[in-house]
């Protein structure tokens, strides 16, 4: 049953990911390739708050929710001039530029041994370093990330985004600031990135550049393509469906060497898959362009 409660935690973990990428990409429109980079942001930032200054796990959240937020607000900033494949080489750029960031700064960051002894969260007196503890505290989060974007969404913000998607012309043409949304779409994508970032790290209390890969970027992206772009139920599926989707590589007694390159090989055969059979995803209204 804790095994159960620990991947129920980190499909919930990557429901927030997702989501965030989802807005970015399939409700904006913005092909970006660097989301691990918010990701490793938001876990740095609460690691380093907590660890190296000693302060409460609950003040690190915000201030690493609104790290990442800010850097995507500066990222948006430094490509509003690009789109389609430019932006994406762009925003993963930024990925591969983060990951040897932590790996090589490591008077901060520890470098490639990481930082650990990361302290949970604690809530009335009691600590939520269990799997089922931490659990219902991310599905709690879960609920609150829903209800934002699903407000988002059907609000005239979410009416915009999707505009921007279809002709950035025709949206520009009714005198609305494109750059300015796509900002605002960058820095909440962003924020969800951090929020996700610093209960990964809370929770399994280590952190290391290996979990922040470029890679990664590509694992979430093809959640939210999976799921679908442009639907929030669709990235709840995505999230889950590939989070559970390699634990049942454990039970087929692979060597430690070769699950990592069956994982990446899967999930390559995946996209593939859905590229020429369902390019929408599950749910999705949209193909990825």
């Amino acid at each position: 049953m804790e095994y159960l409660a620990h991947i129920m935690a980190m499909a919930g973990i990557f429901v927030i990911l997702t989501i965030g990428l989802n807005m970015i990409v399939g409700y904006a429109g913005l092909p970006a390739l660097g989301h691990s980079a918010f990701f490793c942001v938001g876990a740095y930032a609460a690691a380093l708050i907590s660890v190296r200054y000693g302060l409460s796990p609950w003040l690190a959240l915000p201030i690493a929710i609104m790290t990442a937020a800010v850097c995507g607000w500066g990222v948006s900033l430094l490509t509003a001039r690009l789109s389609g494949d430019f932006l994406a080489l762009a925003t993963f750029g930024l990925a591969v530029v983060t990951y040897s960031s932590v790996l090589n700064v490591t008077s901060i960051t520890g470098g490639p041994l990481g930082m650990s002894n990361i302290p949970p969260y604690q809530l009335l007196g009691l600590s939520l370093d269990t799997p089922w503890s931490f659990c219902f505290l991310v599905l709690g989060w879960c609920a609150a990330v829903l209800a934002i974007a699903f407000a988002m969404v059907n609000s005239p913000f979410g009416r915009v985004l999707r505009g921007m998607r279809e002709s950035t012309v025709v949206v520009e043409s009714l005198a609305v600031d494109v750059s300015g949304f796509a900002g605002r779409a960058f820095s909440f994508g962003a924020g969800l990135a951090g929020l996700s970032g610093a209960l990964y790290a809370h929770y399994i209390s280590f952190i290391d550049p290996t979990t922040f890969t470029p890679l990664e970027s590509v694992t979430v992206l093809l959640m939210v393509v999976f799921g679908g772009l442009g639907s929030i139920p669709g990235s709840i599926i995505g999230a889950t469906t590939l989070v559970i989707l390699p634990e049942i590589l454990r039970f087929l007694g692979l060597p430690s060497s070769m699950a990592a390159p069956v994982r990446q090989m899967l999930y390559g055969s995946i996209l593939v898959a859905l590229m020429l059979i369902r390019p929408s995803g599950l749910l999705g209204r949209y193909k990825w362009r």
